[in-house]
């Protein structure tokens, strides 16, 4: 079974900045493309950014374009999100996914073959 490991949650204030982390142990990442997912209480799980597998193209959601980065580095079978100028609605539990096809709608949970078990974000003064 399969489980990527997000990292790098926590708890920050308006304005500031955090770097999560995705691995994924006994696995290689060079084959799949990563999205970032994030779910706020009460709220649907939504795509917040996706990197091809060979981090050519990003896409970032309109909420997030300008102040989040994604990347990766298939060398260390690891791919990142920069998240700066960090909002109270940015507060979610961020995941990491991974998906071997070419998808119509990168923003469908269930088209995604693998998961992490999410890392909690936190924005409050």
């Amino acid at each position: 079974q399969v489980q990527l490991v997000e990292s790098g949650g926590g708890l920050v204030q308006p304005g500031g900045s955090l770097i999560l982390s995705c691995a994924a142990p006994g696995f290689s990442l060079d084959d799949y493309h990563i999205a970032w997912f994030r779910q706020a209480p009460g709220k649907e799980r939504e795509e917040v950014s996706h990197i091809s597998k060979s981090g050519g193209t990003r896409y970032y959601v309109d909420s997030v374009r300008g102040r989040f980065t994604v990347s990766r580095d298939n060398a260390k079978n690891s791919a990142f999100l920069q998240m700066n100028d960090l909002k109270s609605d940015d507060t979610a539990v961020y995941y990491c996914a991974a998906v071997w096809s070419q998808l119509h709608d990168w923003g469908l949970p269930g088209a995604y073959d693998y998961w992490g078990q999410g890392t909690q974000v936190t924005v409050s003064s």
